[in-house]
């Protein structure tokens, strides 16, 4: 069940990445409706990071294209935010919580020019908004993991984007934070924004998202989080051995795909 919407906020057509001659994604086409709180969800190596790497031009294309506000990514990209993985950022970097967050303002105002006084309020507003707004001179090592990534979201607030990619913004940490960063990103989509996440928690995805995405290498299923989170969808996406690593592979020599690699 693949449902595709009119005037998409994201649209990937057959969209194809290899690392190392390997398939990651195969084919996905896939577009997503403006002001949606979107879940991508699949097994460990489906594919769920790089699609929205893919989707930022963060890895290369082996095969399709990406369009963002109808619009080539280059000419929209002021108006993308993204929140990586935690485990991937370099938490010893010596910076103070509020220099992470006023980082999201230089995409507004030029890595070269001065941060104004209503840069540092926005900042500080951005900080409220995830309940750290006491911890601002505090070194970012110091923080805990839950603390750390509430920052990181306070930063893709600073950026006043309308399209934000969360690359499992839940993973490790504690319940009330979970709650407060969902809390959020749902009132980040009722104000018109589109919040694209990557999440493993099955159980929580119908209460916390409106569409969902379902991914394992191919695209299974995206539409309605009630449509698409059902038993035979989810089998289809996580049952049995269903990566099709042997089966892409095989079927890209035969047909001499062309291949990219870093």
């Amino acid at each position: 069940m693949i449902r595709q919407v009119n005037d998409p906020v994201l649209e990937l057509h057959d969209l194809t990445v290899t690392y190392n001659k390997k398939p990651v994604l195969w084919g996905v086409d896939l577009s997503l409706p403006k002001g949606a709180l979107v879940g991508i969800m699949g097994p460990n190596g489906a594919g769920k990071s790089t699609l929205i790497k893919a989707a930022m031009g963060l890895v290369p294309l082996s095969s399709g294209f990406v369009k963002i506000f109808d619009q080539e990514l280059d000419a929209v990209r002021k108006k993308i935010s993204y929140v990586p993985q935690r485990e991937s950022v370099d938490w010893d970097f010596p910076a103070s919580v509020m220099d992470v967050v006023l980082m999201g303002r230089y995409g507004k105002v030029g890595m070269f020019k001065g941060l104004r006084k209503a840069d540092r309020e926005i900042a500080h507003d951005c900080l409220k908004k995830v309940s750290m707004e006491n911890f601002a001179q505090r070194q970012i090592s110091q923080l805990s993991g839950g603390q750390q990534q509430r920052v990181f979201l306070a930063r893709a607030l600073a950026q006043e984007a309308d399209l934000y990619f969360m690359d499992e913004p839940f993973a490790g940490v504690d319940a009330a934070t979970e709650r407060a960063i969902i809390t959020l990103l749902k009132e980040m989509s009722a104000q018109g924004k589109t919040v694209i996440v990557v999440h493993h928690d099955l159980q929580s995805a119908t209460r916390y998202f409106d569409w969902a995405v379902l991914l394992n290498l191919r695209l299974v299923a995206s539409g309605p989080a009630e449509e698409v989170i059902t038993t035979p969808l989810l089998q289809e996406t996580y049952g049995g051995k269903l990566t099709l690593l042997s089966e892409v592979g095989n079927l890209m020599q035969k047909e001499q795909y062309p291949t990219r690699e870093n």
